[in-house]
């Protein structure tokens, strides 16, 4: 039974080990050295600090002023702080132009404040005189000044105008009770019967209730029968169950 068992045991396993015993110099030829089998799926990698160069994996090679960084993909070496990448040979330095700093990423530079980027220097940005850096890179003028071609010019302001602060536009407003026209700020003249109104637009004032603005005055408003001021107080209207007709109020029929 034992001599049975053998037997089976030989002719079973015998061929198993054969193959095993073929195929392992096929396994030692195909895995290159400096590799080591991948940890899933089949096949090999390069082990840490060599890449693969056709069948084989070469040792890889760290440029002066470069690290190796230890990693399985990429080109394994990157570039000291103040160093950049040239055409993935080589680390040169990063030349910083006067009025500029490193930037932190150690790859590129910056201008600093009150610097302007020009191609590949950084040129002093000029701040005329009544004027003050904005951003860092330009200028602008002071309140009372405006841009005039590469200088800040005073303002000039009317009698009985006021500088208003806006960026855009005309830089100065009339007071209360002004107007500009032509340049300067002129009086509102509020005729009898109206009052100052200090709207954008229009003359300036508005006539009171009651009456309507006619030939730079106010004029009494004569209401006829059966009519009566409108909303505004500057209109008749005619009551209702009349339309108006002529200038007067007559029954709808």
């Amino acid at each position: 039974m034992l001599a049975d068992a053998r037997l089976l045991w030989v002719v079973f396993m015998g061929p198993i080990f054969v193959l095993l015993l073929l195929a392992m110099p096929a396994m030692a030829q195909t895995m290159p050295e400096n590799a080591s089998a991948k940890s899933y799926g089949d096949g090999w990698e390069c082990n840490i600090g060599y890449r693969p160069t056709d069948e084989s994996c070469a040792a890889i090679v760290v440029p002066e002023n470069a690290y190796e960084t230890n990693r399985s993909y990429g080109s394994g070496w990157a570039c000291h702080h103040g160093f950049r990448k040239v055409d993935e040979v080589a680390c040169v330095a990063v030349v910083v132009p006067d009025g500029g700093f490193l930037d932190p990423s150690g790859e590129r530079w910056r201008c600093l404040r009150g610097f302007l980027k020009v191609d590949d220097t950084c040129q002093e940005v000029v701040v005329p005189e009544n004027a003050y850096l904005e951003d860092g890179s330009a200028w602008e003028c002071g309140r009372g000044f405006e841009k005039v071609d590469d200088s800040c010019a005073a303002i000039v302001v009317p009698a009985n105008g006021y500088l208003n602060g806006s960026r855009y536009g005309q830089p100065w407003s009339c007071e209360r009770g002004f107007f500009e026209q032509d340049g300067l700020c002129k009086a509102v003249v509020i005729p009898e019967f109206a009052y100052f109104d200090d709207a954008s637009y229009g003359e300036g004032w508005k006539c009171q209730r009651g009456y309507a603005a006619s030939g730079g005055g106010c004029q009494v408003i004569e209401i006829p029968a059966n009519a009566h001021l409108d909303r505004s107080g500057n209109r008749w209207e005619c009551n209702r169950n009349f339309q108006k007709s002529k200038g007067q109020c007559v029954l709808n029929n």
